[in-house]
């Protein structure tokens, strides 16, 4: 939960929700270790403060950033607000992912919205979704709300493409400003960078995890000045995207990454082979210990 990091919340493969407080977990990291070095256990025993229930395993949860205690799960939409769960329809046999709208957008709907690539819901009005649109031509796996400028909504594909669009432009009803093919399998995750508004990263089960741009453009003089003073040892390939930023690599079965919300340029990353915390070299950042 945002407004009180101690609590978390868990799907389980039963169809439950559980929301736990892990103060007395976070506590223990703060203390000295000297119960661990004599033997004490370190596994505990720990009810759940709320459990509610879905009627089939789910994929998608998410607390709401400026609303205390509000929580969203999904197979269908289901919203938490600390007293008893309601439910909001849905056509998709699950949900995959959402992500909770944003102060400004809030303020240009006029209510609290929530988006899951397919639908947008106003939690004020009423249970069916307010619009619906054609996201991708396959299955939609995850999504991002830019926090920099909240029109703007970023998806990835099981056929590995990803989308731009810009949800001033549904009405008009070609809202898509980017799409890309560059990963050839399903994207894992994806996320906009909390410090540049232009700056996103994804995994893919191709095992890279990549880092675009999307203010970048082809700039023909510096790729002449780059060619000469390389003397053409070291050239881009011809079908790379100009907002290709960076490519990490290394990991198998990359599921998911996060922006470091403090650290300007610090990603981490998770794999079945372990995780990676990783600063690019070619992003500008500004370190707190700079300012």
């Amino acid at each position: 939960m945002t407004q009180n990091p101690h609590i978390c919340a868990s799907w389980a493969d039963t169809g439950h929700v559980q929301v736990w407080d892990f103060s007395s977990h976070l506590n223990a990291l703060a203390e000295s270790e000297t119960e661990a070095s004599r033997g004490a256990s370190s596994v505990f025993n720990q009810a759940p403060l709320v459990k509610f229930g879905h009627k089939d395993e789910g994929f998608a949860l998410d607390w709401s950033p400026l609303v205390p205690r509000r929580l969203l799960s999904g197979t269908t939409v289901n919203v938490f607000n600390g007293i008893l769960p309601s439910s909001f329809e849905t056509n998709d046999s699950f949900t995959s992912d959402f992500k909770r709208g944003l102060q400004e957008l809030y303020t240009f709907m006029g209510t609290y919205i929530w988006f899951d690539m397919k639908s947008i819901w106003d939690i004020r009005i009423g249970k069916a979704p307010a619009t619906s649109f054609k996201a991708h031509n396959a299955d939609v796996n995850v999504m991002s709300w830019n926090r920099l400028a909240s029109c703007m909504l970023a998806s990835g594909s099981d056929d590995g493409t990803f989308s731009i669009r810009d949800l001033r432009l549904l009405k008009e009803g070609d809202s898509v400003v980017a799409h890309c093919e560059y990963h050839k399998h399903p994207i894992t995750s994806i996320e906009w960078s909390p410090h540049e508004a232009s700056t996103l990263a994804m995994t893919s089960s191709d095992n890279q995890l990549t880092i675009w741009d999307l203010s970048l453009e082809n700039d023909e003089k510096e790729e002449v000045e780059f060619k000469a003073k390389t003397k053409e040892e070291v050239n881009a390939p011809k079908d790379l995207p100009p907002q290709l930023l960076f490519v990490h690599q290394g990991q198998k079965d990359l599921k998911e990454l996060h922006w470091h919300t403090q650290i300007p340029g610090m990603l981490v990353s998770t794999a079945a082979d372990g995780y990676n915390i990783l600063m690019p070299s070619n992003i500008q950042t500004t370190l707190p210990s700079d300012l």
